[in-house]
């Protein structure tokens, strides 16, 4: 998610970090399009306030899963920011290096951020697109990206699905909607930066299933042609982020990349967030940007579909759900 990834370097920056280089942390970050202009903007604030060193912060954008994958595989990277939880949640498990309690070590449960999945559509909403609903309707061209491989993907299906649900629905009735909504997919693209590019520079498709976060930049990107609907319901993406044990005490960073990441629900973090189209967990912030913040009636994942690694294996794995249904598609 691209507004996240520049925030967190805003807010590194804020908090003081230099950019000589004597002490490096590496900074994992789930990004889109976009994504590391605003952290190295803000990091040009540097000073020295975490521990009266030189920091320096070296940073890689990239899909939350993809991130994931990389660190298992031996990035050593100090702190993570992801946009599930499931992608923290596998450090944990497949990779041993960090414990399985990561979530409880930061306020709300380590996701100092949260934004929404939103529809994107094109100017003057040819297509009267209102709710998840139309997006299943004969002749509605969806792009998403591929919720196998992507947190945006699997954000949207899990939005779209519970919908439904949080209606008053059956989870029949929201797979029918999720089937009918997945086969107006053109093109399953591998990350939200190519859904994006998909969308508005190779105009295909009538909406674009995306982060609140994402839309002002793209429009920034790609021009004013867009509009953005808030349906009845969508699902709180929450931004959570962790400091890898393992890494930092091997390099000794550990004081330096917990004061980065416990920064972040200061007042002073929390303001960039929301600067960057990312809902603040502070109260008093949001009220401040609520005309950027429109009230939406929201849902999690834990409360309806029992979190994430609950959902990954039911939906997202293979034989699950959503191939049950793309196999259906195809006959």
């Amino acid at each position: 998610m691209v507004g996240r990834s520049k925030w967190m370097a805003g807010a590194a920056g804020s908090l003081g970090v230099a950019l000589l280089a004597v002490l490096v942390l590496l900074a994992l970050s789930a990004g889109g399009s976009n994504g590391g202009y605003t952290i190295r903007a803000i990091f040009d604030d540097a000073g020295n306030v975490i521990s009266g060193e030189d920091v320096k912060i070296d940073q890689s954008h990239g899909g939350s899963s993809k991130q994931a994958r990389a660190v298992l595989d031996g990035l050593e990277a100090d702190v993570v920011t992801m946009n599930q939880s499931s992608d923290i949640d596998v450090l944990a498990t497949r990779g041993k290096l960090i414990p399985e309690d990561w979530a409880r070590r930061l306020p709300n449960n380590s996701a100092p951020t949260t934004s929404v999945t939103v529809i994107l559509v094109r100017k003057g909403n040819p297509k009267a697109i209102r709710d998840w609903a139309d997006l299943a309707r004969p002749g509605v061209s969806v792009v998403v990206p591929n919720p196998k491989l992507t947190g945006n993907g699997r954000y949207t299906y899990v939005a779209a699905w519970g919908s439904v649900l949080k209606a008053g629905g059956t989870p029949a009735q929201a797979k029918e909607q999720v089937r009918r909504m997945f086969a107006n997919v053109p093109v399953f693209d591998g990350g939200g930066r190519a859904a994006t590019t998909t969308f508005a520079q190779r105009s295909i498709g009538d909406v674009l299933c995306t982060f609140e976060s994402e839309v002002n930049l793209i429009k920034t990107e790609f021009g004013d042609s867009f509009e953005v609907v808030y349906p009845k319901s969508t699902i709180l993406a929450e931004n959570p982020v962790a400091v890898i044990d393992k890494v930092v005490d091997k390099k000794g960073t550990r004081k330096e990349a917990e004061a980065y990441l416990q920064f972040l629900w200061s007042d002073q973090a929390q303001e960039i967030a929301a600067q960057h189209q990312l809902r603040p967990r502070s109260p008093a912030l949001l009220a401040k940007y609520a005309k950027d913040f429109p009230k939406i009636e929201t849902f999690t994942i834990d409360e309806l579909f029992g979190g994430w690694t609950k959902a990954q294996k039911e939906h997202f794995d293979d034989g699950g759900t959503f191939d049950q249904i793309i196999a259906a598609a195809k006959k």
